[in-house]
């Protein structure tokens, strides 16, 4: 499925979809535009079966600065002309059976810090500007952020960041765990667009799907019953004909050929 406007580029790169954000003029601000723009990219990535890692960065200056001002201001008046609102979540991108990687190459702010935590990995331009900003606006923690946020970083600090709106720098947020890696802004999207490639080059995409219902399920099971699903899909795994090439290409010193992911072959 395309996107519906040009507010969200798709290209591919070998075998990473790289998908931008594209209002650069407005720091990228969320709009409907952009929703279903980023959506019906992640449906497309995750329906290619040769596209095996995702990329998403902003156009521009910024990542995302958060919910477009004209769609928050016509909301509060009652005049919101934005359109139907695209119902899929937030966290939509979790549910990609596909790695997607963040290259936050300026502000990520509210929405956009939101879309930058639903990502399952985060390289963050040094200097980079994250805030939540929701409390300063008269909001709560929206769209999943009271789920995601203290994950990654504890219920503390979680508080800390949720209800003061402060900014930090992509430095701190590497401290607190909020991004995995800082990175030079000029080598951003080179090195996020290679650590994709490694994935695409050399892991399994039956593997790196299962393992991603792993990490977002089993936290919320009784371990007994974590274990038990885990015990199951290890048992899956080695039936699998990847088990047997992964095996046999590191015996070897060759590149692995791995099969593409199928729904029929993970969660």
């Amino acid at each position: 499925m395309a996107p519906m406007s040009d507010a969200v580029l798709y290209e591919v790169r070998d075998r990473t979809a790289l998908i931008t954000f594209n209002r650069p003029e407005r720091l990228n601000a969320w709009n409907g535009d952009i929703a279903t723009g980023y959506f019906n990219s992640l449906d497309r990535a995750a329906a290619d079966s040769d596209v095996r890692a995702i990329v998403v960065t902003g156009a521009g200056r910024g990542f995302c600065a958060g919910a477009d001002m004209d769609v928050l201001q016509g909301i509060g008046s009652g005049s919101n002309d934005d359109g139907e609102p695209d119902l899929r979540d937030a966290t939509y991108a979790m549910g990609i059976p596909k790695p997607v990687i963040a290259a936050v190459n300026g502000a990520a702010a509210g929405l956009g810090l939101v879309h930058a935590l639903a990502a399952d990995i985060r390289f963050a331009a040094a200097g980079a500007k994250f805030t939540v900003a929701f409390s300063r606006r008269g909001l709560i923690a929206e769209h999943g952020l009271s789920w995601t946020l203290p994950r990654l970083v504890g219920q503390s600090v979680a508080l800390d960041l949720i209800m003061s709106g402060r900014v930090i720098l992509a430095e701190e947020a590497k401290e607190l765990g909020v991004v995995n890696r800082v990175v030079a802004p000029e080598a951003l999207l080179d090195e996020a667009l290679a650590y994709a490639d490694d994935l695409a080059t050399n892991v399994s995409p039956t593997s790196m799907a299962v393992m991603k219902h792993q990490v977002y399920n089993h936290p919320m099971m009784p371990l007994s019953e974590a274990m038990a699903e885990s015990n199951r899909l290890m048992r899956e795994s080695l039936r699998r004909p990847d088990f047997k090439e992964g095996v046999a290409s590191f015996v070897e010193k060759r590149l692995p050929n791995f099969a593409p992911y199928t729904p029929a072959d993970g969660e």
